[in-house]
């Protein structure tokens, strides 16, 4: 068995449901109308008229092979399957957009399957001459009778499903031989073997769909691949080695990002991905709920869920058997699984950059600084990073961790003006980043502090000279913070103690 593989399905579970039920996991949520945000494929013609989402994703890896490679594929994904509930009568059963027996109570709801298909091994010549593999799932229907306390039967639920139909494609090239890799800044001349470009397309060949309702039940949902290599070992397009970096370079993706997967140190597994992620995602040891909202904050939702009122929560088990599954977890958390997920902070930079193979403060390998903008999903934690700072002590994001910052006498230039604590100012917002900006453009103020975030960006914090109760607001330490570009020196002078502007 590849365990490499098994964990990575951990992480792979979190991609497929993220988004499969949003909170507050209830049917009658108006989020819930609109859901399966990631790797979406639709049926053809979907995306044209605006009914769904394109049928593909394609991405490019690299592969450094052995004599014996082969290639195993496993396409994952949701199934939409739509749940009816029927209430027996006279003349048989009639659909209900709920159905209650006894104590116990059903909605009419789109669940989801999920639906795993493996394909190959593939040896490596199977994969220079091209493979096309059908994608076939079939129709379904499945009848659950619900009997009442007296054993008759008092109603049925009816799930259906829609047949899918789709390829993966899977073609792969060679672009560095063995000694092209020394020519290209092997450390000491060390030679590599040949390296391959492997593309993996997947597609939706559905029949065509028009309308949302059709479109959405002949997609492939959360969509995304795990390739599984023996005798092979994948390199990373993130943080390639400096000889295989044109060939990383030369890498294209379509709606999906290839990260390797698995253990740290492992390269037999990669994880197609419908979002971005890092090489060696892990899911978070303090996750112990899989809540299925998009970028969860686990602490947050876990909290907002035992707040749901008794009805609210007799709804959302009554909407899905995995909403049911978040309540009751929820509710039986202990106070230390609670307190567990408060206060977790992981920064993957924490420290100067490390590259690959380097020892962080934690006295694990350290990951390269990424050169693209992150895309972070809270429940993954972030391998090689610590919990805490690994210098003084102090996290990286607290102030008080650089000495050498001091908000009450550090002092910002507005139009060659040094501008600090005490400085009067006029304010002219530009950003708008709070709908009261309105009304603070043109008033006066008395500068409090300077800020300067761990981004290297400043913020002027404020109080407004008319504001009859800018003593308290600066005794409690509740400033309006603006951008230098946003003020406007003004001469010293004494605030008023009449809420009226002063002149300047």
């Amino acid at each position: 068995m590849n365990t490499g593989l098994s964990l990575a399905r951990a992480v792979a579970d979190a991609v497929l449901y993220e988004g499969y039920l949003l909170y507050p996991y209830r049917a009658s949520s108006a989020k819930n109308q609109a859901r399966w945000q990631f790797g979406v494929l639709g049926p053809p013609g979907a995306a044209e008229s605006g009914a769904g989402e394109q049928p593909d994703m394609a991405a490019d890896c690299l592969l450094e092979p052995g004599p014996a490679a082969r290639v195993d594929v496993h396409l994952r994904f949701l199934h939409l399957q739509s749940r009816s509930a029927e209430r027996a009568d006279a003349g048989g059963f009639t659909p209900v957009d709920e159905l209650t027996v006894g104590a116990s109570r059903w909605l009419s709801w789109d669940e989801a399957t999920d639906q795993e298909i493996t394909l190959g091994p593939y040896s490596l010549g199977q994969l220079a001459a091209g493979v096309c593999a059908p994608v076939n799932v079939p129709a379904n229907e499945d009848i659950e009778p619900v009997l009442d306390p007296a054993g008759a039967i008092a109603g049925r639920l009816v799930r259906r499903r829609r047949e899918l139909r789709g390829e993966v494609r899977l073609l792969a090239a060679q672009v560095v031989a063995p000694g092209q890799a020394a020519q290209a800044g092997a450390p000491g001349g060390q030679a590599h073997g040949p390296l391959w470009r492997l593309r993996v397309t997947v597609e939706n060949a559905a029949a065509a769909a028009t309308d949302t309702r059709t479109a959405i039940e002949y997609s492939f949902i959360g969509a995304h691949v795990l390739l599984a290599v023996h005798d092979a070992d994948f390199l990373s397009v993130i943080d390639p080695p400096g000889w295989a970096a044109a060939a990383a370079a030369s890498c294209s993706q379509h709606r999906c990002w290839p990260v390797l997967a698995g253990p740290e140190g492992q390269r037999d597994v990669l994880l197609l991905s419908p979002i971005i992620l890092y090489d060696h995602p892990a899911v978070a040891p303090e996750s112990t709920v899989e809540l299925f909202d998009a970028t969860e904050i686990d602490e947050i939702l876990t909290l907002r869920v035992l707040t749901l009122t008794d009805a609210e929560k007799a709804e959302a088990r009554s909407t899905d058997a995995r909403a049911a599954a978040i309540i009751e977890r929820c509710e039986n958390m202990t106070a230390e699984e609670l307190q567990q997920l408060h206060g977790i902070l992981r920064n993957p930079h924490a420290g100067a950059p490390r590259g690959p193979g380097s020892i962080g403060g934690d006295g694990f390998p350290g990951p390269a600084v990424p050169a693209y903008p992150e895309f972070s999903v809270p429940e993954f934690s972030v391998p090689g990073a610590s919990d805490a700072d690994t210098g003084a002590g102090t996290p990286w994001w607290d102030p008080a961790r650089d000495a050498a910052v001091d908000p009450g006498s550090d002092t910002v230039f507005i139009d060659g003006v040094p501008v600090s604590r005490g400085s009067r100012v006029r304010v002219v917002p530009l950003r708008r980043a709070d709908a009261q900006d309105l009304f603070f453009a043109g008033k006066s103020g008395r500068v409090t502090g300077v800020h300067f975030d761990v981004d290297g960006g400043t913020h002027v914090a404020v109080v407004l000279e008319a504001d009859p109760a800018a003593e308290l607001q600066e005794w409690y330490g509740r400033y309006l913070y603006f951008a230098p570009e946003e003020l406007v020196p003004l001469t010293a002078a004494p605030a008023p103690d009449n809420g009226k502007e002063p002149s300047p």
